[in-house]
């Protein structure tokens, strides 16, 4: 089976905004949450985008 598109992680420094079946990673700064996101688009070969100042999401696409 090939994922093709999916949400695979958010990263997030509130995570009571954050709901769903993907890996939430909770993050105390701002700056925590941005290189968090940027290692997990590395290792999970996604992109990385910020909804929000308080919330990335790393995508398959």
């Amino acid at each position: 089976m090939k994922m093709e598109k999916a949400i695979l992680a958010a990263v997030t420094t509130e995570d009571d905004r954050v709901h769903g079946s993907a890996a939430v990673f909770k993050c105390d700064t701002k700056e925590e949450m941005e290189a968090v996101a940027a290692n997990l688009e590395a290792i999970l070969d996604g992109i990385a985008h910020a909804l929000s100042d308080q919330l990335y999401i790393i995508v398959k696409h």
